[in-house]
């Protein structure tokens, strides 16, 4: 069993943020990626539908025989979360939680922002989250849509980023918000934009917090504690890349939120509507 890969999901290619830090704390590792790029964004979605595609996604990786799923996206993890645990009877992570409890015994003014999709604010799994998690918090949710097609196309800096920030961050310029998370897996590639676009903000500069740290030690210490780790003794693992979709500028983005060409197979896949079956 702790031979098996870890199975990670995403809608895209915003997942590969956790994949890259989960392999340079975990490279014993192997690892099976399924972004549903057919399908992409998730965000604007309705919660069945992402739910639907989650369980697709769960079927297909796991007959891929994985010893736990990590759901890299943020808005299946706020509305399959629960769907996934239910049909799956090996460990299923969400990457909220991790980071929301992360930020809740960080922040020190009890103020937090998440910026995130539209889906991933207006299911409030953040906000429900961190309130659960401590009392008390005020918690700024702001939906960013424009940030995944800047991530994407590789706008990482420049006026026309400067500006869609700038205008996504107005309503905490007057607050005393010291904590601000990441709330999609695409935003950490937009980090020192991000940061640099609150330090014009009439505020402290806040803690930025991504999901990717976070997920990653959520996942060593429960499968560790399990025995299902491969330890780093074990040699390099195995990088599978699966996507429902291979576009044609898929390399050169994939490259961008991996932070290096991708070493592995990667091949195109099919995944059906139907959760019990997938076809290749």
């Amino acid at each position: 069993m702790s031979n098996r890969p870890i199975g990670i999901f995403d809608s895209g290619v915003g997942g590969l943020t956790v994949m890259r830090e989960m392999i340079r704390q975990l490279p014993g590792e192997h690892f099976v990626y399924l972004g549903d790029t057919a399908r992409v964004p998730y965000g604007n979605r309705g919660a069945e539908t992402v739910c639907r595609y989650a369980l697709n996604a769960a079927s297909f990786l796991r007959d891929h025989r994985v010893k736990a799923l990590v759901v890299a996206c943020n808005t299946a993890s706020a509305f399959a979360l629960d769907a996934l645990r239910d049909q799956l009877d090996i460990p299923v992570f969400g990457v909220i939680e991790p980071v929301a409890r992360q930020a809740a015994e960080h922040t020190e003014s009890s103020e937090i922002a998440v910026l995130g999709t539209r889906g991933t604010i207006r299911s409030g799994a953040y906000k429900h989250t961190l309130l659960n998690l401590r009392a008390g918090l005020d918690v700024h949710s702001i939906a960013c849509p424009l940030l995944v097609p800047l991530a994407e196309e590789g706008w990482l800096e420049g006026n026309v980023t400067d500006e869609v920030l700038a205008r996504y961050l107005t309503p905490i310029a007057d607050t005393a918000t010291d904590t601000v998370i990441l709330g999609c897996t695409h935003y950490p590639i937009l980090r020192n934009a991000i940061g640099e676009a609150t330090e014009r903000l009439p505020l402290a500069t806040p803690a930025l917090l991504d999901s990717a740290s976070a997920t990653t030690a959520a996942v060593a210490e429960q499968l560790g504690d399990a025995g299902l780790l491969r330890g780093d003794d074990s040699g390099v693992g195995t990088r599978t890349f699966c996507l429902t979709d291979l576009p044609e500028r898929f390399a050169a983005t994939a490259e961008l939120f991996f932070g290096r060409p991708l070493d592995g197979e990667c091949r195109h896949v099919n995944i059906t509507d139907d959760p019990t079956s997938t076809t290749e």
